[in-house]
C-alpha cells in the first residue's frame, strides 16, 4: 500500500476553496458560450442525448441537471477557454495516452 502525501497549507487552502465553492456551470450556459449540439453536450457528461433533451424540456418532461454533469461543464469550458495556455505536460496528466 502507499503513502498518501501529506497535506500542506497550499493543498488545505485548496480544498477549503474547492469544498466552498458550488463548482459547476449549466448546460444552458455552456450553450450560451460554446456552439455544440446536445450530442456533443451529452458526450461531455457522458449521459444520453435524451437526458439533455429533458434538461432543456419545458413541463413535466424537463430534468434539472445534477452536479455532475455542471461539474463536467465547467471543466470542458476551463479547458476549452484555455487550452492554448495549458502546457504539454498538463496536458499528458488530464489527457493520458490510450494504453495499448
Amino acid at each position: 500500500m502507499s503513502n498518501p502525501r501529506p497535506l500542506g497549507q497550499h493543498e488545505l487552502e485548496l480544498i477549503e476553496r474547492i469544498s466552498s465553492t458550488q463548482l459547476g456551470i449549466s448546460p444552458r450556459t455552456f450553450l450560451t458560450k460554446w456552439d455544440v449540439n446536445y450530442e456533443q453536450l451529452a458526450a461531455i457528461c457522458h449521459c444520453t442525448i435524451g437526458t439533455v433533451t429533458r434538461w432543456f424540456a419545458r413541463g413535466e418532461n424537463y430534468r434539472r441537471p445534477g452536479a455532475y454533469p455542471c461539474l463536467k461543464l465547467k471543466l470542458a469550458d476551463l479547458l476549452m477557454e484555455n487550452y492554448q495556455a495549458i502546457p504539454e505536460e498538463w496536458l499528458q496528466l488530464i489527457f493520458p495516452p490510450e494504453s495499448q
